[in-house]
C-alpha cells in the first residue's frame, strides 16, 4: 500500500526559508504543497509559486489568506513572525489542523496561547530544525552537567546581516538548556557583551555574543573555560536545506498526534 501523501501549506513562501521549503516539499515523495501563503496585498499574489521562487511552474498559486476548508492541507509549516503565527495557529485551531512553528521571539503570554492551542491541536515548535544543532543541545546539556560549576559559559552566534533578533533564538534555546541544568534564572543570570561595559565579569553568568555579517546561514558555538582548559562545542550551518528537511520531517511526524505540544527532541526520540 502507498503511504499516504501529506499536504502542507506554507507561510512565507518567498522568504529564505520559504523558498528552501517549497523546493524540499517538491523533493519528498511524501509530501506535495497545497497552499502557498504570503501578507496581504503582496505583488505576487496569484502568480505561480515556483515561477517565483525560480524552479519552474507547480501548478500552486500564491494567495494571501489562507481561506481554509477542510480539504485545503494536512499540516501548516510557518516561519514568519510571532503576530502572523498566532493569526495562522487560530486558524489552525478552528479547522483541528496540526502546525509546525519555526518562529522566534514570542513573548510569555504568546506561548501561553500556543500551549493553551495545543490542548486542541498538534503543535512542535523549536527554534532550529537541524538535526546537528538539536544534537549540539543534547552535548551542551551533558557537558553542562559536567563542567558548569567550574567554567565560565559562552554562546556567541553568528547569522546574515539581514536577521533581525538578537540574540538568535536557537542561542536563547542554549541558554534555557543550560540554565535547566544549573537551575538559574535566565534572565538574571545572562551576561550580554556591549560597549560601556566595564566590571570583572560576575560568576554563574552565560555570556551571550552576537555577530549579524554578510550571507552567514548560521553558526553557534558554546564554550566552556576554565583556568586550565577550553572546550567548544559548534555547529555550522552551510545551507537552510538541513533546517527545511527537519521541518518536513516533523511535519509527517505531527500529522500523526492529535494534540499536545511538541519540540524538537520529542521528534528526535521518535527516530532514534
Amino acid at each position: 500500500m502507498n503511504k499516504k501523501i501529506t499536504r502542507i501549506a506554507i507561510t512565507g513562501p518567498l522568504g529564505r526559508m520559504g523558498k528552501m521549503l517549497v523546493q524540499e516539499i517538491q523533493k519528498n515523495k511524501h509530501t506535495c504543497l497545497s497552499l502557498a501563503i504570503v501578507k496581504k496585498n503582496h505583488p505576487s499574489i496569484n502568480n505561480d509559486i515556483g515561477e517565483e521562487i525560480g524552479i519552474g511552474r507547480i501548478g500552486i498559486r500564491i494567495k494571501d489568506d489562507l481561506s481554509i476548508t477542510k480539504d485545503n492541507f494536512d499540516v501548516l509549516i510557518d516561519f514568519t513572525n510571532p503576530q502572523s503565527t498566532l493569526k495562522y495557529l487560530k486558524y489552525c485551531n478552528k479547522f483541528q489542523k496540526n502546525m509546525i512553528i519555526g518562529t522566534t521571539g514570542f513573548l510569555n503570554s504568546e506561548i501561553e496561547t500556543i500551549k493553551s492551542y495545543s490542548k486542541n491541536i498538534a503543535i512542535l515548535i523549536a527554534s532550529n530544525f537541524s538535526i546537528g544543532i538539536n544534537l549540539l543541545y543534547q552535548l551542551v546539556k551533558k557537558t553542562t552537567q559536567i563542567l558548569g560549576n567550574n567554567t565560565d559559559i559562552d554562546i556567541i552566534e553568528f547569522h546574515h546581516r539581514k536577521k533581525n533578533d538578537i540574540p538568535s533564538g536557537t542561542a536563547i534555546t542554549i541558554g534555557e538548556n543550560i540554565s535547566k541544568v544549573m537551575k538559574w534564572n535566565l534572565n538574571e543570570n545572562s551576561l550580554f557583551y556591549k560597549q560601556g561595559l566595564n566590571t570583572i565579569r560576575e560568576a554563574k553568568k552565560i555570556g551571550f555574543s552576537s555577530i549579524r555579517s554578510g550571507n552567514i546561514i548560521g553558526k553557534h558555538s558554546v564554550i566552556f573555560t576554565n583556568s586550565e582548559e577550553e572546550i567548544n562545542i559548534t555547529h555550522t550551518a552551510f545551507n537552510r536545506e538541513s533546517f527545511a528537511k527537519g521541518a518536513i520531517q516533523s511535519a509527517l511526524w505531527i500529522i500523526t498526534k492529535n494534540q499536545g505540544l511538541f519540540n524538537m527532541k520529542d521528534f528526535l526520540n521518535h527516530i532514534v
